[in-house]
Formats: structure tokens, C-alpha cells, sequence
């Protein structure tokens, strides 16, 4: 396939994303399970392109920018609350599973050596963060539950690629060192994290001196890149690295990034993160016709599917194996930390086991294997049948599931944090303020005196519905109702004035930014 024929194709897949999004929509299914359906279809229409993956290319083009929009988003603050539970997950979780699978593998397939039944294990045990994110994200799950879930899924996949590395090796050379394998783990991780820290701070220091709104944008999808790229060539965690990267800078962006340039990075990045993981599984489906092909059709892959079963449950039970001892037994021997940390409903626990989906780092790091590797055909259809269970299966029940099990939130024994509505009237009692400061005259008078009414409004209003926030409830909403239906009045009047020709263009994108500002602020309230 020629270069161009490939953009075409790259462009039809856009397209066909685009439907299967509002496809999914209407049927309120996961966007990533229709886009992997849409891609198996589309590989299996008769005459369709063949689209081969380049699993080095995919981890380096995809991976970097979406781990750093995660961990942008990610709290700093819940996640080193909940670290304890994050790396017995992230850790854990991924060395038990590996360990589970390389058991079930080499008992279904006994001609299969040892260490390539734990190289499927480590291929197959870190749940992944694109297809966590991209599920999650329409799921109502309570904040630290998505916390927990998002925070395993940024880090877990060092942990992987380290038991990985070590099976191909095992399986090549006939050797393995634990001791060795826990040095390299070790300087992997915090080789990463610290050349993270760095890039993040050369950043700070980069973002700080930039003027160009443009620019800044374009300088953190860089950053993405090259803080995986340069931690790889320096052989450390480059997701790690990335990781560590995204999560300081958007802890710090707040005091480096001004208003308009986080309001436009936001939309810039939102699209490229759609467009990016939109094409992760839809590329997921399109490698189905390669796996077909080299395990030699269909009547192959069904006289593998008793196997294949059996790893695909060994994958899903594991992981609800380890979770919930995981999760009660370090409460049950430690008062303190039930005390501060009680224990959650079986519900909790159930969600999490049943959320660890798989995609395309799995599939990545499938496709890495060398040619000639001991059941590398086989390793491949079954990584491919986990991802399609965990996130056609698993990612189409979740949401119902959480609806039906999970009433009320999971959440650390925490009395010093303030509600929404109550930091809300802190802001304007601290706005007012400064704004008196600013208008009051020696005499007594006000500069200011419109400004004063405004803000000596909101700390009223702020107060009264921080006291007051279940009764005012149905007020609120019918204001910024109100608020809205002023907006569209105001919108069709502007773009009635620039079809008669009466304002200039410039006049409309400029007054119509204003109008999306303030429409794009209320709509998070109604």
C-alpha cells in the first residue's frame, strides 16, 4: 500500500469513526466497542485494503499524547492518597495475572515452553489506560473508584513490559534472573519518573516564557513525545516518564497557563484525544483480517477457541482473585488504616475487577514479538479475543452494572474538604474584596459603584446557596436557563446584524467568542 493510498485510508477510517460514534450514541453503547465492531466489519468486507499495524509506530505515536492528557486531568492529590492501593494494582495485580495466565497457558497448551506462556501473561495482564479512559468516561462511577481504575492504568504498563522483556528473553535464551529482573524494574521506574520531573520542569520553564497561545499548544503535544521517546533511547520507563510529566504539569498549569490559552488547549487537545483513540480501536477491529491470515482462517482460529476461552476467563478471574483480598484483608489487620480508610461494599471491589479492560498496548506489544518466537501466531489470536471480550463484553456491562450495584460514593474519611457550592462563595467573598479595594475613593464613594452591586450580588448568592443548596437547587437551574435563552437571543441578533451585512466579521468572531464562553460556563450547571 502506497503512502497516499494509506492517508486515504486514513481518512475513510475518520469518517466511518464518525458515524460509529453517533451510532453508538443512539444506541448508548461504549464508543470503544462500537469502533472495534465497526473495524472487524470493515476488515472482513470482501476486497477491503489490508492494514498491517506497526506495533513500534503505534506505541510511539499513540501512546504518548494519551497518557498525557490522563495524567494531565489526573489529581495529584487523590492519587498519592490512594498510591497504596494505585501500585498494589498497578504492581500486583499485573504480576499475579501474569503469573495466573502463564499457568492456564501452559496447561491448555503444553507444547507451549514456560516462558512464552508468560510472555502471553505479561502481554495480556496490564489493563490499558486509552481503553480505561475511553470507557470510564461515560460510566457514573464514583470519583475515587475512576481515580483508582485511571491511576493503574497510567502506570501499570512498566510493570508489564518488564515481565515481557523478561519471558522473550527467557523464551530466546533459555535464561532468567529474578534478582536481575527487580534491578531493571527498579531502574526502569525510577529512571522514568525522574527524567519526567525533569522534562516537566524544563517545561514549566519553556511555558513561563512563551507569549504565542499557538505555540504553548504545540510545545505540550512535544513535550508528550518527547519525554516517552527520550526515556525510551535512555532506556527507562518512557510511560512512566510521560506520566510523571503530565501529572506535575497539570498540577502546576494553573499558575503557567493564562485562561485563553487553557481555554483553546483544551479544545485543541480534546480533538486530537478523540481522533487518536477513535483510530486505537478502530485499528484494534482492522487487524483482525492479519491474525486471520497468519493463523490460516477462520477453521483455525475455532479449533483454538476452547484454549483460547480458557485464558480469556483466566485473564478476567485473576484479576477478581487478587483485588478482593486486596482490598479487605489489609483493612482487616490494621485498625488505623480502617479507621481512616473503611472498608467499601462488595460492590466496590466487583466494579474494579470486572473494569480491567485491554486495548492496544496489549495488542502493541503482541505484535512486537520476534518472527520465529515459540506460538506467536497463537499469543496474537488470543490477545486479540481478551481485548475484544474485556471491552465488547466487560465495556458494554459496566455502566448497567454500576447503576445496579453502586449506591453512594467510596471515598477517604475526609471532614477539612470544602463542598463546590462552599468554595464557590469563598471565591467571591475573595473577589469582592479586592474589587472594594480597587473602587473605594478616600471620601467613602466607590469608582466602582455598578461592579460593587455586581460582586456584592454574588457573595449573597454564593452564601445563600452554600446554606441553602438543596432548596435553591430548582432556582439555580431555572436562572441559568434563563441565562441561556438570553444567550441564543443574543446569538441570533448577532449573526442577523453580520448577514444583513451590518458588522464585519471580526466584529462576529469577536463577540461570539464572549457569547461561547459564557454559554460553554453555564451549560455546566444545567
Amino acid at each position: 500500500m502506497s503512502a497516499v493510498a494509506r492517508f486515504e485510508l486514513i481518512l475513510l477510517l475518520m469518517a466511518v469513526i464518525v458515524v460509529l460514534d453517533i451510532v453508538a450514541r443512539r444506541l448508548n453503547l461504549p464508543r470503544a466497542a462500537a469502533l472495534i465492531l465497526g473495524g472487524i466489519g470493515f476488515a472482513l468486507i470482501p476486497g477491503a485494503p489490508e492494514f498491517e499495524i506497526d506495533p513500534d509506530l503505534v506505541l510511539v505515536l499513540f501512546l504518548p499524547p494519551l497518557l498525557m492528557s490522563s495524567a494531565w486531568f489526573t489529581s495529584w492529590r487523590d492519587f498519592r492518597a490512594d498510591i497504596r492501593i494505585i501500585l498494589q494494582l498497578a504492581v500486583g495485580a499485573v504480576f499475579f495475572t501474569t503469573l495466573v495466565v502463564g499457568v492456564v497457558t501452559h496447561m491448555v497448551m503444553p507444547s507451549l515452553p514456560w516462558a512464552a506462556c508468560f510472555a502471553l501473561g505479561a502481554i495480556v495482564s496490564p489493563p490499558d489506560s486509552v481503553a480505561a479512559k475511553a470507557v470510564l468516561s461515560s460510566v457514573p462511577l464514583p470519583r475515587r473508584v475512576i481515580v483508582l481504575l485511571e491511576g493503574e492504568s497510567l502506570v501499570n504498563d512498566a510493570s508489564g513490559l518488564v515481565l515481557f522483556r523478561f519471558a522473550v528473553a527467557a523464551a530466546l535464551t533459555g535464561s532468567f534472573s529474578i534478582g536481575e529482573a527487580s534491578l531493571t524494574f527498579a531502574w526502569l521506574a525510577i529512571g522514568g519518573i525522574a527524567l519526567g520531573v525533569a522534562f516537566a520542569i524544563v517545561t514549566i520553564f519553556v511555558i513561563k516564557r512563551m507569549r504565542d497561545i499557538d505555540l504553548i499548544i504545540i510545545w505540550t503535544f512535544l513535550n508528550a513525545w518527547i519525554s516517552y521517546i527520550a526515556a525510551e533511547k535512555l532506556g527507562v520507563s518512557g510511560v512512566l516518564s510521560t506520566v510523571a510529566c503530565g501529572i506535575i504539569l497539570g498540577w502546576k498549569q494553573h499558575e503557567i497557563i493564562g485562561a485563553a490559552t487553557r481555554t483553546r488547549a483544551l479544545a485543541v487537545w480534546g480533538a486530537v484525544v478523540f481522533a487518536l483513540e477513535s483510530l486505537v480501536f478502530i485499528l484494534i477491529g482492522l487487524s483482525l483480517r492479519g491474525i486471520l491470515t497468519r493463523l490460516g482462517g477462520t477453521d483455525a482460529m475455532l479449533a483454538l477457541l476452547p484454549a483460547t476461552a480458557a485464558i480469556v476467563g483466566a485473564v478476567i478471574v485473576a484479576r477478581f482473585v487478587w483485588i478482593f483480598p486486596g482490598t479487605y484483608l489489609p483493612r482487616m489487620m490494621s485498625t488505623s488504616l480502617r479507621a481512616r480508610d473503611p472498608s467499601p461494599p462488595l460492590a466496590v471491589p466487583f466494579i474494579m475487577s470486572w473494569a480491567g479492560l485491554r486495548g492496544v498496548v496489549s495488542l502493541a506489544i503482541a505484535l512486537s514479538l520476534p518472527e520465529g518466537f515459540p506460538g506467536r501466531d497463537f499469543i496474537l489470536a488470543v490477545t486479540f479475543a481478551v481485548i475484544l471480550v474485556t471491552v465488547l463484553v466487560q465495556g458494554t456491562t459496566l455502566a448497567p452494572l454500576v447503576r445496579l450495584l453502586v449506591k453512594g460514593d467510596f471515598s477517604l474519611v475526609q471532614t477539612s474538604q470544602l463542598t463546590e457550592a462552599q468554595a464557590r462563595a469563598r471565591v467571591a467573598t475573595a473577589q469582592f474584596a479586592a474589587l472594594e479595594a480597587e473602587s473605594l475613593n478616600p471620601d467613602g464613594s466607590h469608582r466602582h459603584p455598578r461592579l460593587m452591586e455586581q460582586y456584592s450580588y454574588r457573595v449573597n448568592a454564593a452564601k445563600r446557596f452554600s446554606e441553602e443548596s438543596e432548596t435553591l437547587m430548582p432556582h439555580r437551574v431555572d436562572h441559568y436557563n434563563a441565562v441561556l435563552a438570553a444567550n441564543a437571543a443574543g446569538r441570533a441578533e448577532l449573526l442577523r446584524m453580520h448577514r444583513s451585512g451590518e458588522i464585519h466579521d471580526s466584529v462576529l468572531h469577536e463577540i461570539e467568542q464572549g457569547l461561547d464562553l459564557e454559554e460553554v460556563n453555564v451549560r455546566r450547571y444545567v
